[in-house]
Protein backbone atom coordinates (compact mmCIF):
# COMPACT_ATOMS: atom_id res chain seq x y z
CA UNK A 1 0.00 0.00 0.00
CA UNK A 2 1.07 3.59 0.20
CA UNK A 3 -0.28 7.16 1.12
CA UNK A 4 -2.24 9.51 -1.23
CA UNK A 5 -3.53 13.03 -0.59
CA UNK A 6 -6.76 13.25 -2.69
CA UNK A 7 -8.33 16.50 -3.93
CA UNK A 8 -12.04 15.08 -3.28
CA UNK A 9 -13.69 12.42 -1.56
CA UNK A 10 -17.68 12.50 -2.79
CA UNK A 11 -19.13 11.74 -6.29
CA UNK A 12 -22.14 14.01 -7.59
CA UNK A 13 -23.82 10.83 -6.86
CA UNK A 14 -22.44 11.22 -2.83
CA UNK A 15 -20.22 7.87 -3.61
CA UNK A 16 -17.01 7.71 -2.04
CA UNK A 17 -14.02 5.32 -2.23
CA UNK A 18 -11.38 5.83 0.68
CA UNK A 19 -9.15 3.51 -1.05
CA UNK A 20 -8.13 2.44 -4.90
CA UNK A 21 -7.24 -0.77 -6.13
CA UNK A 22 -7.44 -4.33 -4.09
CA UNK A 23 -6.09 -6.74 -2.63
CA UNK A 24 -9.28 -9.38 -2.66
CA UNK A 25 -7.71 -11.16 -6.09
CA UNK A 26 -11.22 -11.59 -6.94
CA UNK A 27 -10.75 -13.16 -10.65
CA UNK A 28 -13.22 -11.15 -12.23
CA UNK A 29 -13.21 -7.82 -10.76
CA UNK A 30 -13.82 -4.58 -12.93
CA UNK A 31 -11.56 -1.88 -11.21
CA UNK A 32 -8.85 -3.46 -13.08
CA UNK A 33 -10.02 -2.70 -16.38
CA UNK A 34 -7.89 0.15 -17.93
CA UNK A 35 -10.16 2.75 -18.81
CA UNK A 36 -10.16 3.74 -14.78
CA UNK A 37 -6.81 5.29 -15.40
CA UNK A 38 -5.00 3.52 -12.56
CA UNK A 39 -1.01 4.52 -11.98
CA UNK A 40 -0.72 2.11 -9.77
CA UNK A 41 -0.36 -1.94 -9.60
CA UNK A 42 -3.81 -2.67 -8.62
CA UNK A 43 -2.61 -4.54 -5.57
CA UNK A 44 -0.65 -1.70 -4.20
CA UNK A 45 -3.52 0.50 -2.70
CA UNK A 46 -3.91 3.93 -2.47
CA UNK A 47 -4.29 5.12 0.68
CA UNK A 48 -6.31 8.53 0.56
CA UNK A 49 -5.02 9.77 3.88
CA UNK A 50 -7.03 12.52 4.04
CA UNK A 51 -10.27 10.91 3.08
CA UNK A 52 -12.12 11.73 6.57
CA UNK A 53 -10.91 15.64 6.40
CA UNK A 54 -12.66 15.74 3.20
CA UNK A 55 -15.54 13.87 3.98
CA UNK A 56 -16.55 16.51 6.69
CA UNK A 57 -16.17 19.45 5.11
CA UNK A 58 -18.47 18.17 1.98
CA UNK A 59 -20.85 16.97 4.63
CA UNK A 60 -20.76 20.87 6.18
CA UNK A 61 -21.09 22.22 2.65
CA UNK A 62 -24.40 20.13 1.86
CA UNK A 63 -27.88 21.83 2.15
CA UNK A 64 -29.15 18.43 2.52
CA UNK A 65 -28.83 15.01 4.58
CA UNK A 66 -27.98 12.35 2.24
CA UNK A 67 -27.23 8.39 2.07
CA UNK A 68 -23.64 8.14 1.46
CA UNK A 69 -22.45 5.08 -0.54
CA UNK A 70 -18.69 3.63 -0.72
CA UNK A 71 -18.00 0.34 -1.96
CA UNK A 72 -18.61 0.94 -5.73
CA UNK A 73 -14.66 0.99 -6.71
CA UNK A 74 -12.85 -0.85 -3.74
CA UNK A 75 -14.00 -2.85 -0.88
CA UNK A 76 -14.07 -0.25 2.44
CA UNK A 77 -13.07 -3.49 4.46
CA UNK A 78 -9.76 -4.18 2.93
CA UNK A 79 -7.55 -6.08 5.28
CA UNK A 80 -5.96 -3.19 5.69
CA UNK A 81 -8.84 -1.17 7.40
CA UNK A 82 -8.09 -3.01 10.27
CA UNK A 83 -5.33 -0.79 10.74
CA UNK A 84 -6.04 2.44 8.67
CA UNK A 85 -9.22 2.79 10.27
CA UNK A 86 -10.28 5.34 7.30
CA UNK A 87 -13.80 3.74 6.38
CA UNK A 88 -14.58 3.63 10.42
CA UNK A 89 -13.41 7.68 10.72
CA UNK A 90 -15.79 8.52 7.94
CA UNK A 91 -18.62 6.43 9.38
CA UNK A 92 -18.25 8.39 12.59
CA UNK A 93 -18.88 11.39 10.79
CA UNK A 94 -21.63 10.35 8.89
CA UNK A 95 -23.11 9.42 12.18
CA UNK A 96 -21.85 13.04 13.91
CA UNK A 97 -23.60 14.83 11.13
CA UNK A 98 -26.88 12.91 10.79
CA UNK A 99 -26.56 11.67 7.20
CA UNK A 100 -27.36 8.00 6.00
CA UNK A 101 -24.90 5.13 4.96
CA UNK A 102 -24.44 2.69 2.45
CA UNK A 103 -21.77 0.19 1.93
CA UNK A 104 -21.00 -2.71 -0.29
CA UNK A 105 -18.45 -5.43 0.77
CA UNK A 106 -17.17 -8.83 1.11
CA UNK A 107 -15.46 -8.41 4.31
CA UNK A 108 -16.83 -9.74 7.19
CA UNK A 109 -14.58 -6.77 8.85
CA UNK A 110 -17.64 -4.87 8.38
CA UNK A 111 -18.79 -6.33 11.89
CA UNK A 112 -16.30 -4.66 14.04
CA UNK A 113 -18.46 -1.33 13.09
CA UNK A 114 -21.74 -3.33 13.78
CA UNK A 115 -22.68 -0.81 16.88
CA UNK A 116 -21.77 2.32 14.70
CA UNK A 117 -23.34 1.05 11.93
CA UNK A 118 -26.85 0.01 14.04
CA UNK A 119 -26.68 3.87 15.93
CA UNK A 120 -26.55 5.57 12.19
CA UNK A 121 -29.47 3.07 11.46
CA UNK A 122 -31.67 4.37 14.02
CA UNK A 123 -31.03 7.71 13.33
CA UNK A 124 -31.30 7.62 9.52
CA UNK A 125 -30.61 4.56 7.48
CA UNK A 126 -27.64 2.38 6.78
CA UNK A 127 -27.70 -0.23 4.20
CA UNK A 128 -24.96 -3.40 3.85
CA UNK A 129 -24.78 -4.81 0.19
CA UNK A 130 -22.98 -8.00 0.41
CA UNK A 131 -21.96 -9.79 -2.72
CA UNK A 132 -22.39 -13.49 -2.95
CA UNK A 133 -21.45 -15.39 -6.41
CA UNK A 134 -20.69 -19.01 -4.96
CA UNK A 135 -22.58 -21.54 -2.57
CA UNK A 136 -19.38 -23.81 -3.23
CA UNK A 137 -17.11 -23.11 -0.73
CA UNK A 138 -14.41 -24.31 -2.60
CA UNK A 139 -15.09 -22.68 -6.06
CA UNK A 140 -15.75 -19.38 -3.68
CA UNK A 141 -11.48 -19.71 -2.87
CA UNK A 142 -10.57 -19.98 -6.36
CA UNK A 143 -13.21 -17.17 -7.51
CA UNK A 144 -12.20 -14.64 -4.53
CA UNK A 145 -9.20 -16.38 -2.89
CA UNK A 146 -8.45 -14.04 -0.65
CA UNK A 147 -11.57 -12.72 1.20
CA UNK A 148 -13.84 -14.40 3.79
CA UNK A 149 -16.14 -17.21 1.87
CA UNK A 150 -19.49 -16.66 0.78
CA UNK A 151 -20.41 -18.93 4.47
CA UNK A 152 -18.87 -16.14 6.20
CA UNK A 153 -20.61 -13.25 4.73
CA UNK A 154 -23.60 -15.15 4.87
CA UNK A 155 -22.89 -15.44 8.25
CA UNK A 156 -22.08 -11.79 8.41
CA UNK A 157 -25.31 -11.05 6.66
CA UNK A 158 -27.41 -13.00 9.87
CA UNK A 159 -25.54 -10.59 12.37
CA UNK A 160 -26.25 -7.75 10.74
CA UNK A 161 -30.17 -9.01 10.31
CA UNK A 162 -29.82 -9.75 14.10
CA UNK A 163 -28.51 -6.08 15.04
CA UNK A 164 -31.89 -4.35 12.76
CA UNK A 165 -29.27 -3.40 10.03
CA UNK A 166 -31.15 -3.90 6.21
CA UNK A 167 -28.95 -5.67 3.94
CA UNK A 168 -28.96 -6.71 0.47
CA UNK A 169 -27.14 -8.68 -2.14
CA UNK A 170 -24.85 -8.25 -4.98
CA UNK A 171 -25.30 -11.34 -6.89
CA UNK A 172 -22.96 -10.89 -9.32
CA UNK A 173 -20.80 -11.54 -11.32
CA UNK A 174 -22.33 -14.97 -12.23
CA UNK A 175 -19.90 -16.36 -14.58
CA UNK A 176 -21.09 -18.70 -17.85
CA UNK A 177 -20.02 -22.14 -17.79
CA UNK A 178 -18.48 -21.67 -14.39
CA UNK A 179 -21.54 -20.83 -11.43
CA UNK A 180 -24.24 -20.43 -13.74
CA UNK A 181 -26.06 -23.28 -12.51
CA UNK A 182 -29.98 -23.71 -10.86
CA UNK A 183 -28.11 -25.50 -7.89
CA UNK A 184 -25.96 -22.39 -7.30
CA UNK A 185 -28.75 -19.93 -8.07
CA UNK A 186 -30.56 -22.23 -5.29
CA UNK A 187 -28.20 -22.39 -2.81
CA UNK A 188 -27.60 -18.57 -2.95
CA UNK A 189 -31.38 -17.78 -2.58
CA UNK A 190 -31.56 -20.23 0.23
CA UNK A 191 -28.68 -17.87 2.34
CA UNK A 192 -30.93 -14.37 0.83
CA UNK A 193 -33.86 -15.71 2.52
CA UNK A 194 -32.63 -17.27 5.92
CA UNK A 195 -30.45 -14.03 6.22
CA UNK A 196 -34.14 -11.69 5.80
CA UNK A 197 -32.01 -9.48 2.71
CA UNK A 198 -34.29 -6.83 1.50
CA UNK A 199 -33.29 -6.64 -1.84
CA UNK A 200 -30.95 -8.47 -4.60
CA UNK A 201 -29.14 -6.84 -7.07
CA UNK A 202 -28.04 -8.43 -10.11
CA UNK A 203 -28.21 -5.64 -13.42
CA UNK A 204 -31.51 -7.32 -14.89
CA UNK A 205 -29.52 -10.59 -16.14
CA UNK A 206 -26.78 -12.86 -14.99
CA UNK A 207 -22.97 -12.93 -16.83
CA UNK A 208 -19.84 -10.84 -16.40
CA UNK A 209 -18.76 -7.34 -18.02
CA UNK A 210 -15.10 -7.20 -19.43
CA UNK A 211 -12.66 -4.81 -21.22
CA UNK A 212 -9.25 -4.19 -21.23
CA UNK A 213 -7.53 -4.84 -18.08
CA UNK A 214 -10.06 -6.68 -16.21
CA UNK A 215 -10.36 -9.34 -19.48
CA UNK A 216 -6.55 -9.91 -19.44
CA UNK A 217 -6.68 -11.04 -15.74
CA UNK A 218 -9.81 -13.13 -15.70
CA UNK A 219 -8.42 -14.96 -18.83
CA UNK A 220 -5.20 -15.68 -17.11
CA UNK A 221 -6.88 -17.05 -14.20
CA UNK A 222 -9.46 -19.11 -16.15
CA UNK A 223 -5.79 -20.70 -17.75
CA UNK A 224 -4.53 -21.22 -13.99
CA UNK A 225 -7.63 -22.93 -12.59
CA UNK A 226 -10.39 -24.06 -15.75
CA UNK A 227 -8.13 -25.15 -18.66
CA UNK A 228 -9.67 -24.95 -21.93
CA UNK A 229 -12.60 -22.20 -20.40
CA UNK A 230 -10.49 -19.24 -21.74
CA UNK A 231 -10.92 -20.75 -25.61
CA UNK A 232 -14.73 -21.18 -24.52
CA UNK A 233 -15.69 -17.86 -23.86
CA UNK A 234 -13.54 -16.36 -26.65
CA UNK A 235 -15.94 -18.48 -29.14
CA UNK A 236 -18.70 -17.29 -26.92
CA UNK A 237 -18.18 -13.74 -26.27
CA UNK A 238 -15.42 -12.28 -28.54
CA UNK A 239 -14.33 -9.12 -27.60
CA UNK A 240 -18.21 -7.85 -25.90
CA UNK A 241 -18.23 -6.35 -23.21
CA UNK A 242 -21.62 -7.81 -21.99
CA UNK A 243 -21.00 -11.83 -21.36
CA UNK A 244 -24.59 -13.22 -20.29
CA UNK A 245 -24.27 -16.59 -18.72
CA UNK A 246 -26.41 -18.63 -21.76
CA UNK A 247 -28.75 -19.82 -18.88
CA UNK A 248 -29.53 -15.80 -17.91
CA UNK A 249 -32.80 -15.69 -19.27
CA UNK A 250 -34.10 -19.30 -17.43
CA UNK A 251 -32.54 -18.41 -14.03
CA UNK A 252 -33.64 -14.46 -13.50
CA UNK A 253 -36.98 -16.24 -14.37
CA UNK A 254 -36.31 -18.05 -11.45
CA UNK A 255 -34.75 -15.71 -9.21
CA UNK A 256 -37.65 -13.01 -10.00
CA UNK A 257 -40.24 -15.75 -9.25
CA UNK A 258 -38.68 -16.27 -5.44
CA UNK A 259 -38.50 -12.70 -5.21
CA UNK A 260 -41.88 -12.49 -5.96
CA UNK A 261 -43.22 -15.05 -3.25
CA UNK A 262 -40.68 -13.75 -0.42
CA UNK A 263 -40.83 -9.95 -0.91
CA UNK A 264 -37.49 -9.13 -2.18
CA UNK A 265 -36.58 -6.56 -4.30
CA UNK A 266 -34.54 -7.63 -7.57
CA UNK A 267 -35.40 -4.81 -9.97
CA UNK A 268 -32.05 -3.10 -9.87
CA UNK A 269 -33.51 0.29 -10.23
CA UNK A 270 -36.32 -0.10 -7.30
CA UNK A 271 -33.13 -1.73 -5.26
CA UNK A 272 -30.89 1.17 -5.57
CA UNK A 273 -33.73 3.89 -5.16
CA UNK A 274 -34.67 2.30 -1.80
CA UNK A 275 -31.35 1.88 -0.88
CA UNK A 276 -30.24 5.34 -1.46
CA UNK A 277 -33.59 7.01 -0.43
CA UNK A 278 -32.47 9.13 2.71
CA UNK A 279 -34.69 8.42 6.11
CA UNK A 280 -34.75 10.72 9.21
CA UNK A 281 -36.35 8.93 11.41
CA UNK A 282 -36.26 11.52 14.34
CA UNK A 283 -38.38 13.02 12.64
CA UNK A 284 -40.32 9.73 12.09
CA UNK A 285 -40.47 9.24 15.75
CA UNK A 286 -42.67 12.77 16.57
CA UNK A 287 -46.15 11.10 15.05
Amino acid sequence: MHYTEAKGILSAKNGMNVYRGCTHGCIYCDSRSLCYGMEHDFEDVAVKKNAPELLEAALRRKRARCVIFTGSMCDPYLPLEATERLTRRCLELIELYGFGAALLTKSELILRDLELLRRINERTKCVVGMTLTTCDERLCRVLEPKVCTTKRRFEALCRLRDAGIPTVVWMTPILPFINDTQENLDGLLDYCLRAGVRGIVTFGSLGVTLRAGDREYFYQKLDESFPGMKARYIKAYGESYSCASPASARLMARLRRFCRENGILCDTESVFSWVMRFEDKSQLSLF
